[in-house]
């Protein structure tokens, strides 16, 4: 982050200084309608308001900001990076005061001012000045700071919020809303934030488990207010297929989403500024794709049927999930699209070629002679790959789906969701880190939350989140070495239903509430938390929804 990086943590040294001394001062809030006087926004000078008619009394002088003491920092989840402390009331919000946007602004940030003035009650309007009270969103030139970054600034009655981009002014209007709603005020103070690592999230698996589309959208509005930024949809499985489809209506289950659920879950994600990213996964978990489709069914040398494995030896298996892909794809605007890959049985088996000849022999017939089944699946993958990659989208798989040691290489443009070290012949995270890969957290030691709690899961606690892990903690409980952390891009809390009647939709929101509040605070700061866990529940308990 360069210079900002520095002015960052010259501003922590302040006011870490003066935490101590001051917390259990509780800062006044200010006046909105009053009109701060003096000549600049950091006058010394009183701040009063105009006479009040005849028939009141006169209201007492405000005091100037030097009688205030320094401020201390905003708690919020996840906490702001850094706090420039200073002397002042504060603001909160009053009934004359306004979120405004600069005419030039309207189009980038008019949802965003609507939002945050219906949240705190306040009115909206256009405007190139703010008046006394007022917040006022803008955009900073583009460059002026890193991706997501914002500075919020609270001075002479009002607050400012200013970002780079769309996604950085809306993080600092959930900054605001969690000091509102925590402590009734925001601090005076200049507040410089931005996130340590691009993405961070939640995956559900609405494949195995129908979760409504209003279930969906609220944890939308829980996440966005954490600042997290992605939605991974596990859509297609062994138990069912959750959206409906145009081109193969025969494999969808029933409750589904309809397309209209889905440009309205993803509508409301783009406002929120979160990118929600499908995942049909093949050539495994196609059960449901195989009931309508048997012809498609992948048998081993025995002629026994391999659970939710199609034959990817068939070229009518990838045509059938290449129509699907192509069908999918403009339903989805966001950047990014997750293939799957991971599980395909055919390789868990202690010997694939003489368990699947077939398969090992379309190998060879494609790669050459020392070919191996595994090079048929990463084969699979590229070609799924190549009818995604023409849209623009990031294309993600699962760890396991990338071989070592074989003829056919998966695309160097693959991002590597990492899992799991537990499956047959998985690979450690250092293996495709140093071979130079892009890596997304999702350790199943930590961000697995597995209905029903099978196969030795747990389910997850914000408190081992928080207290443990970090995103260099990749695969158990061991973190990579620190050299690789530019490689690792960030991570997800992922929901999985594989015993889909153990929870209730209410009750896997309640279950996840905190692992998420933890998940968001370690990949905004790199850094340790600064308060202990109970502190942090507590704070987490009282600002969220």
């Amino acid at each position: 982050m360069g210079q900002r990086t520095r002015r960052l943590r010259r501003g922590r040294a302040l006011t870490t200084a003066t935490a101590a001394v001051l917390v259990a001062l509780a800062v006044p809030a200010c006046s909105a309608g009053a009109e701060p006087s003096g000549s600049g926004p950091r006058s010394s000078g009183t701040t009063g308001s105009a006479p009040s008619p005849a028939s009141s009394p006169a209201e007492p002088p405000s005091p100037p900001p030097s009688a205030y003491p320094l401020s201390t920092a905003p708690r919020t989840v996840p906490a702001v990076r850094e706090h420039h402390a200073a002397r002042g009331p504060g603001w909160k919000p009053a009934p004359a005061a306004r979120v405004v946007v600069a005419p030039a602004d309207r189009a980038a940030l008019s949802d965003e001012a609507k939002l945050l003035a219906g949240e705190l009650k306040l009115g909206y309007a256009e405007s190139a000045e703010p008046g006394p009270g007022d917040v006022q969103l803008a955009l900073a030139p583009k460059g002026s700071g890193p991706p997501e970054s914002y500075t919020l600034t609270v001075e002479g009655g009002r607050v400012r919020i200013t970002a780079p981009d769309e996604a950085g002014v809306f993080y600092g209007t959930r900054t605001l809303k969690q000091e509102i709603r925590g402590a009734g005020s925001a601090p005076e103070g200049t507040v410089e934030d931005a996130p340590a690592k691009p993405q961070r999230g939640l995956n559900l698996d609405i494949a195995r488990k129908n979760f409504t589309p209003a279930w969906i959208e609220n944890r939308l509005r829980e996440m966005a207010d954490l600042k997290l930024n992605q939605l991974g949809l596990h859509f297609s499985d062994d138990q069912a297929f959750r959206i409906q489809s145009d081109t193969h209506p025969e494999i969808v289950s029933t409750p589904h989403l309809t397309k209209a659920d889905v440009r309205g879950i993803n509508a409301l994600a783009a406002r929120l500024h979160i990118a929600v990213v499908p995942e049909i996964d093949s050539p495994g978990h196609l059960g449901a794709v195989l009931r309508a489709h048997p012809e498609l069914q992948l048998h081993d040398v025995n002629g026994r049927a391999v659970k939710g494995a199609v034959d990817i030896a068939n070229p009518a298996s990838a045509r059938l999930v290449d129509e699907l892909l192509r069908e999918y794809l403009p339903l989805f605007p966001a950047g990014a699209w997750h293939l799957g890959a991971d599980e395909y049985q055919a390789l868990v088996v202690r010997d694939p070629q003489a368990s699947f000849p077939k398969l090992a022999a379309a190998a060879r017939a494609r790669y050459g002679p020392t070919a191996r089944v595994q090079d048929l699946a990463t084969g699979w993958l590229n070609d799924r790959a190549a009818v995604v990659r023409p849209s623009g989208k990031t294309l993600k798989a699962w760890n396991d789906g990338f071989f070592r040691g074989g003829v056919a290489t998966a695309a160097p443009d693959l991002q590597v969701e990492y899992w799991t070290g537990k499956e047959i012949g998985a690979r450690p995270p250092l293996e495709y880190l140093s071979a130079g890969r892009k890596v997304v957290n999702l350790n199943d030691e930590y961000l697995y939350y597995v209905l029903g709690q099978p196969n030795q899961f747990t389910y997850p606690t914000g408190r081992r989140i928080y207290e443990e892990w970090t995103p260099r903690v990749l695969r158990g409980t061991t973190a990579v070495p620190a050299r690789y952390d530019p490689q690792i891009l960030g991570g997800r809390l992922a929901v999985w239903a594989d015993l889909a009647g153990a929870q209730t939709q209410d009750q896997v929101a309640a279950g996840i509430r905190l692992p998420l509040a933890a998940l968001s605070q370690k990949l905004w700061d790199a850094r340790p938390p600064q308060a202990p866990w109970a502190d942090f529940r507590a704070l987490a308990d009282r600002v969220g929804g």
